[in-house]
């Protein structure tokens, strides 16, 4: 039998390390002070290879988070991922390494350690992605996979531009590098935070086992595109209109594909890819704490919204079709108490955690010079969160039961019931008291009155109008379903785009990929026509010498 005390040994070891970066960030805020730490690998010549260690309030509460998620997610797994399973063992330590990689890109400020969290989340969440062994899990996996190595692409050559600069260690230079710098670390973080266009990877993610989506798909993997711009934080190149626009699109594509979707874990990845548009649409509006913030908040709550998804769908016969479930409130009353509670705080509900994040990201927004089409995409987009929440909601708690099978329902206390309560009380405290150890609360803004009421009118508006759209019977054109079902075609330019620019010429290298006809069966090719050149070359002899002779000396001159 396998011992399944290693299980609890690491909820043990997560969850006193949580306490332990949590007082330990709490001081560095209140000190004000950065601790690095250097340690030297080895030195050839002038060049020195390394190993810096960051060591500040930003990082330190970004560990606590991952570390009470992953606290949760572990236990979660003890019972959701099978007592009786055999490779359950083997789940754990890939999760165990992807928490060893997130940390490495959390604590670290130079590009080359970076480079290897960065490189680890991509392979851990590859193996995590085909945990079960399946065609469509694999297709997804390498669909995950090879869309974040477009941004390791872009942070290898970000590290061979910034040794010009004299070190790896961005933070000291951050304000010297070059435009195109920023731009390549701005690709690199758009693919790993699924930003247009590269956002067709994390609903295919939602391949995964549903405690893989609560903490690499809601709290870490999306989230280090994110967090690699903020430590890049300059305020000169990130005040861009073009990247405002582009994470405003990239909410509304993905609220628009949420809506109709009717898988329940698409739709939390699509609010997941919602609310990481939002983070950056901070980000380039220069407001870097509360984009922190946001981050944070949001991390708690949508991994607390898959954990309670994957109760459904544990008890439901792996049911994931959101017309299938319904009346859930009167099988699972505590699951469902801890569902509301997410969907509620990802709407912006006031005094849950997600409203201290989003309403005061509106109100800093408007302090800005913005036009009103900005405003209008952005109001419009608060109003698209509602309705796919609520539209959820609707399915798996109002509605009728579609599919009711003959299973014995469990409502006793267990750990996965104990987890989705914990990181409920957790969400509900954790925006009130980080708002208060910030001082957010200490900043006065003055609006009038209509500008802050706007905000809850668009709340209770955005909840009606779903209600009468979910109560009418209507057909709408089927090209547009398809059109917002497969996410604006997305999938659909990246054949267009290899058929246009990789295959073309003959015959042959309609057969081959890219990479073998630019590579060496390409080169094979071109074999004959060389041997036919050098021929004709020994066959002129002397005359073709003579040319030579007289190009050179003309060539002198």
């Amino acid at each position: 039998m396998i011992n399944y005390k290693v299980y609890f040994f690491w909820v043990s070891f997560l969850f006193f390390f949580f306490f332990f970066f949590f007082f330990l960030g709490l001081y560095f805020l209140l000190s004000d002070c950065i601790i690095m730490l250097e340690y030297s690998i080895f030195g050839l010549g002038s060049v020195e290879f390394i190993y810096l260690i960051l060591i500040d309030w930003v990082s330190m509460f970004f560990c606590c988070l991952i570390m009470i998620i992953s606290c949760m997610v572990v236990l979660y797994s003890y019972q959701y991922m099978g007592l009786y399973s055999y490779t359950s063992i083997r789940f754990l330590y890939l999760v165990i390494l992807f928490i060893l990689s997130m940390f490495l890109l959390i604590i670290s400020p130079n590009l080359l350690s970076i480079m290897l969290g960065w490189d680890g989340l991509g392979l851990v969440s590859f193996c995590l992605v085909i945990y079960y062994s399946s065609v469509s899990s694999y297709l997804s996996g390498m669909i995950t996979f090879l869309t974040n190595r477009l941004g390791d692409i872009g942070i290898l050559i970000c590290i061979g531009w910034v040794i010009s600069y004299g070190s790896w260690h961005f933070m000291f230079n951050n304000f010297n590098y070059n435009l195109s710098i920023y731009c390549l670390i701005f690709i690199s973080s758009f693919t790993k935070s699924a930003q247009i266009p590269f956002s067709c990877w994390l609903p295919a993610a939602m391949a995964a086992p549903t405690p893989v989506s609560a903490l690499v798909h809601s709290s870490t993997l999306v989230t280090a595109g994110v967090y690699l711009m903020i430590r890049f934080f300059n305020m000169v190149f990130y005040m861009s209109y073009f990247f405002v626009f582009i994470s405003l699109i990239t909410v509304i594509m993905s609220s628009f594909c949420g809506i109709f979707e009717y898988d329940l874990k698409k739709i939390i990845a699509y609010s997941t890819l919602s609310q990481l548009g939002l983070m950056m649409f901070s980000l380039f509006m220069g407001l870097v704490d509360l984009s922190y913030f946001h981050l944070l908040s949001h991390a708690v709550f949508k991994s607390l919204l898959f954990l309670c998804s994957g109760i459904f769908i544990y008890y439901m016969s792996d049911v994931q079709d959101i017309r299938m479930l319904g009346f859930m409130c009167k099988l699972f009353p505590v699951t469902t108490s801890c569902f509301n509670i997410s969907w509620l705080s990802l709407c912006g509900i006031p005094f849950l955690s997600g409203f201290y994040s989003k309403d005061m990201l509106i109100d800093y927004s408007l302090d800005s010079s913005l036009n009103f089409f900005v405003y209008f995409l952005l109001y419009f987009s608060l109003c698209l969160t509602l309705f796919y929440s609520f539209r959820l909601f609707y399915y798996s708690m109002i509605t009728n039961m579609g599919f009711f099978v003959m299973n014995y329902f469990d409502l006793s206390f267990d750990y996965m019931k104990f987890s989705v309560i914990f990181l409920s009380f957790f969400s509900v405290l954790f925006g009130c008291l980080f708002n208060w150890m910030m001082g957010f609360d200490l900043i006065y803004l003055f609006f009038p009155f209509y500008i802050k009421f706007i905000i809850l009118v668009i709340i209770f508006f955005g909840l009606w109008v779903i209600y009468e759209i979910i109560n009418l019977n209507f057909m709408l054109n089927l090209y547009y379903l398809s059109f917002n079902s497969y996410m604006w075609f997305l999938n659909g330019y990246v054949p267009f785009l290899y058929m246009n620019l990789y295959i073309y010429g003959n015959n042959m290298s309609n057969l081959l990929f890219w990479g073998e006809y630019y590579g060496l069966v390409g080169f094979s090719l071109l074999f004959p026509y060389l041997s036919n050149l050098f021929q004709l070359i020994f066959i002129g002899g002397f005359n073709f010498i003579l040319f030579i002779m007289l190009f050179s000396y003309l060539f002198l001159l």
